[in-house]
């Protein structure tokens, strides 16, 4: 019986390639699996024919795009989710949504293989096998370019000698990665990280250092889930698209950095991410006025805990699990209103509102109308600082 073999599929030149390559080291049938998660660029009717012409049996186009929004970038966004403090994990969301849907086609049309274009270099081959082993063990992996050494020079002849209807350019020296969450971009002359990145590096954002007008909006949300811009109804999908546009036409998102790979190599990435950036930055400042202070420095950990899983490829695992329980349990009154002017690069806060606030102005104001009762603060500090003070006495005594 001939093997069935269900590829993740982006229409690019390594996964199109991978459909005769896997069909003839294999002798299996591919079912070609591409899902849309926003990423814009090539129809995806075309990108579906494409891995017809290319020799799949099926080819599947999976719309997820509100299914992306509201059940990974939100959940993102309630863990202000920035691994190393700077990377919005844009890719390291999409690579579950990508597997949960892999593993109803191979349910669906009896495949046994599942295939990925990744590296083993990179993360993403992390990811991807980590979410088969939680949601499907039983199904085999094979990844032809870490599988079977599978060069970018490589893929670029079979594709010549089979006369596959795609492009086989060299002059892109860019690998990227895309969708509503924000955009990736390494490899070129990107690898050497004294070189700056040039303009034509960015798609999503706009040259912050041009002078434009400002744009100022406000981001209500509702127990952590952003439902409205500047008091219109729309889902967490309308929401990261308009901010992506409109932030990213104020150059909000950009982040050059040199980030630790889950596989111990370090290396330079370049992310644009302004619709997760402005709404993390306003996510957070909600935080700060509706969230109590213990929880709200324990939940730090939480985030940064929380991230690195996500990372690591862990969507699944026991312990992320549970961090989404206690993440859920804070965002039960992060709900307000934040004003933001989104110019130059940055999305600045400069307005906050809550019915669940926490901020209390009489407690706060130092000017007339101040109900702190400032006489209790003499012996809160003496008490508060008493362990110091011993343990200093007993220092002073020991010498």
């Amino acid at each position: 019986m001939t093997q069935r073999v269900v590829l993740a599929f982006s229409g690019g030149l390594d996964t199109s390639v991978a459909i005769p390559f896997l069909a003839e080291k294999m002798d299996a049938e591919v079912i070609a699996v591409a899902v849309d998660l926003g990423q814009g660029g090539e129809d995806m009717e075309v990108i579906q024919k494409r891995a017809m012409d290319c020799g799949a049996v099926e080819s599947v186009v999976v719309d997820a795009k509100e299914e992306f929004a509201a059940d990974f970038c939100v959940p993102a966004l309630q863990a202000n989710a920035l691994y190393m403090d700077r990377y919005p994990l844009l890719s390291s969301l999409s690579r579950p949504l990508i597997v949960k849907h892999l593993v109803t086609a191979a349910k669906q049309f009896g495949g046994t293989i599942v295939s990925h274009g990744c590296t083993g270099k990179g993360n993403d081959q992390v990811r991807f096998e980590a979410g088969l082993a939680a949601l499907a063990p039983d199904l085999k992996v094979v990844a032809p370019a870490r599988d079977f050494a599978w060069t970018r020079d490589k893929a670029i002849e079979f594709a010549e000698q089979k006369g596959l209807p795609i492009e086989t350019s060299k002059k892109n020296p860019f690998s990227i990665d895309q969708n509503l969450w924000g955009r990736a971009v390494e490899t070129g002359f990107l690898e050497d990280i004294w070189n700056g990145p040039t303009e034509n590096v960015y798609a999503y954002t706009a040259d912050p250092a041009v002078a434009r007008d400002a744009d100022e909006v406000v981001i209500t949300f509702e127990q952590g889930v952003p439902v409205k811009l500047d008091g219109r109804s729309l889902t967490p999908y309308q929401v990261i698209d308009e901010l992506n546009t409109r932030a990213g036409a104020q150059g909000v998102g950009r982040i050059d950095m040199v980030e630790d790979r889950l596989v111990g190599i370090k290396s330079r990435e370049v992310y644009e991410a302004p619709g997760a950036i402005a709404l993390i930055t306003a996510h957070m400042e909600l935080e700060n006025v509706t969230v109590e202070r213990d929880l709200a420095r324990f939940k730090r950990g939480v985030d940064q805990r929380w991230s690195e899983l996500v990372y690591d490829g862990l969507w699944f695992s026991p312990l992320k699990t549970a961090l989404d329980a206690l993440i859920a349990e804070a965002q039960r009154h992060v709900s307000g209103d934040i004003r933001m002017t989104l110019h130059g690069g940055k999305a600045t806060v400069t307005g906050r509102r809550s019915e669940q606030s926490l901020y209390d102005f009489s407690l706060a104001t130092y000017d007339t109308g101040d109900t702190f009762d400032q006489s209790l603060a003499k012996g809160f500090v003496q008490l508060f600082s008493l362990p110091s003070k011993i343990a200093a006495a007993r220092d002073a005594k020991q010498g």
